[in-house]
């Protein structure tokens, strides 16, 4: 059972827009080094467990990979330990991209 929105990349580029709203890179760390979305964070999807706690305070999460597998499978995750107004971008990277928008290098 789902226990998440999914998220178009165009109502997420308006998501972004608002305070304290947490976008989250799950993929690996040879994906993230050719480019993730502007302030997103990256927390590999193998260590959202561990890493859990630097999501409790945001307001809203948003959660992408590559195509939007992992990271519906993170998002319900974070559901599921309590996280309320958790986000699946829907296509994930490939879908941002395809919109036009930009990414960024790691930091």
């Amino acid at each position: 059972m789902k226990n998440h929105s999914d998220i178009e990349a165009a109502d997420l580029q308006q998501l972004l827009k608002q305070p304290k709203v947490l976008l989250v890179d799950v993929r690996n760390d040879d994906e993230v080094a050719r480019g993730i979305i502007n302030d997103a964070i990256h927390i590999q999807l193998s260590m959202l467990p561990v890493e859990y706690e630097k999501l409790v305070n945001a307001d809203k999460v948003v959660f992408y990979c590559h195509s939007g597998v992992r990271s519906a499978h993170a998002a319900d995750f974070a559901a599921s330990k309590g996280l309320k107004n958790v986000f699946n971008l829907t296509g994930g990277v490939l879908a941002w991209g395809k919109a036009g928008y930009p990414f960024s290098a790691k930091k």
